[in-house]
């Protein structure tokens, strides 16, 4: 007798949203319950994240709503009064009838593991347990709709040559790069600090400072000490480009080079490169820059502020009564509270801010291009949508707020003092009564 073959699950869609959905539609959820507060909870706790929630509350109706619709991620009830299973079986058929299967997040009480097998078939990206936990959820819908963003690379090219540079500026210009090319290599240290490139490549030989010369003053720049330089020169001499690479160059690319191989070389070397230096300023529970980095942004932000003459905003972020937290629900739940702050204040804030953990519940926020009055409207924002966020652990619901202090660049021009300022603001929050946002010179407000 042949061994029966198990049967096929649908081929599920990826965890990350198709390239071409834009933002917006990746943000958008259909929630699909017949529980009436469960799905006004969804939509209100969601909405919060900046996620656009429509609501069904029967299966036809969520039949109709998703036919014309191209890309939405589900978040489906198994259990409806008419079938045990019966958001199972309808998303069986919608995903019967689809070239690119539906994202589905099922939600259910019922834990055997044949309910999660068919959900798995159906196209289940994920099965959560009744009540439902909104962090775990969230953390769910930042994976696909966080890891499809991707930020250009970012590339300079120091060559002396104008055509030269303008030709490899093409290449990689049309591999979806951002380049700054340069062609005066005593402004290189300037540009560096406005352009914050990923890769450097670097003629060797140029008139007044050498490719060498060069990379060794690079060097020398705190800022830019790991960064990937390499060589690209029509030096074919194996010894020269030893001794390169010896003064900092990470690696030699000899010209004439062929356009794949300089995307390929180029790619594969940020890529290395940005993953190491994520384990390396990146805290690794919220994914936010730590303690050293966040530091390091402020100084180089603060310098970037006085030469432009722009408007430059710190905030220091405490999670209030914290302990409290972990004490009452256990450092789990103190982990998800931690969490859902950090990926809420990164939300909320604009992709040239720069978010990070201070330490423990502390979080501190870089706001560039904005004075102090326009980063308490945007942090008390986010204080009040997190004030309202409930939280779950061992079936029991609580809420969290947060204190935040916050100092202008005009009042305070150095990176300390900014910093110390910010820190004294937040305390005055918190000996006004917490759940507010203070400015260095002014009141707190909530």
């Amino acid at each position: 007798m042949r061994d029966q073959q198990p049967p096929q699950a649908k081929q599920t869609a990826s965890v990350v949203a198709p390239t071409n959905v834009d933002d917006a539609a990746a943000h958008r959820i259909f929630v699909v319950t017949d529980d009436r507060n469960l799905a006004a909870e969804l939509k209100v706790q969601l909405s919060y994240f900046g996620y656009d929630v429509s609501v069904y509350h029967t299966l036809a109706d969520f039949r109709l709503a998703i036919q014309p619709v191209l890309y939405v991620l589900v978040l489906m009830d198994t259990t409806f009064p008419e079938d045990k299973l019966g958001g199972v079986g309808v998303m069986n058929e919608i995903q019967q009838g689809r070239k690119t299967p539906v994202p589905v997040v099922f939600f259910s009480t019922d834990d055997a593991i044949m309910a999660r097998l068919k959900a798995v078939r159906a196209g289940s990206i994920a099965y959560l347990s009744k009540p439902v936990n909104i962090g775990d959820l969230i953390d769910k819908l930042d994976v696909m709709t966080s890891a499809r963003v991707h930020e250009p690379y970012r590339v300079m090219i120091v060559d002396d040559s104008v055509a030269v540079t303008a030709y490899h500026t093409a290449i990689l210009e049309q591999a979806g790069m951002l380049v700054k090319a340069i062609n005066d290599p005593l402004i290189v240290a300037e540009a560096l600090f406005e352009f914050t490139p990923d890769l450097i490549l670097i003629d060797i030989y140029m008139p007044v400072c050498n490719g060498m010369e060069l990379a060794k003053v690079i060097r020398q720049l705190d800022a830019f000490v790991s960064i990937p330089i390499v060589f690209l020169s029509t030096e074919s001499n194996l010894d020269t480009q030893l001794f390169a690479m010896g003064l900092g160059g990470d690696d030699f690319l000899t010209k004439p080079i062929q356009p794949e191989h300089l995307i390929s070389s180029v790619n594969s070397r940020i890529r290395r490169s940005l993953m190491l230096r994520s384990f390396m300023v990146r805290d690794s529970l919220t994914g936010l820059l730590n303690h050293t980095a966040i530091k390091d942004q402020l100084d180089s932000e603060v310098a970037r502020s006085k030469r432009q003459n722009k408007p430059l905003s710190f905030a220091m972020i405490d999670i209030d009564n914290f302990k409290r937290v972990n004490d009452t629900y256990g450092h789990p739940a103190g982990d998800r509270v931690i969490k859902s702050v950090s990926r809420l204040i990164k939300q909320r804030v604009r992709a040239s801010d720069l978010v990070g953990r201070y330490g423990g519940e502390e979080f501190a926020v870089v706001l560039v291009d904005a004075d102090g009055a326009a980063a308490l409207k945007v942090l008390d924002t986010i204080r009040n949508a997190f004030s309202q966020l409930r939280h779950l652990a061992d079936g029991k619901e609580f809420s969290v707020t947060f204190s935040c202090g916050i100092a202008d660049v005009t009042q305070f021009p150095d990176a300390k003092r900014l910093n110390d300022a910010a820190d004294k603001a937040l305390y005055k929050a918190k000996r006004a009564g917490r759940n507010q946002v203070a400015l260095s010179d002014g009141p707190a407000i909530r």
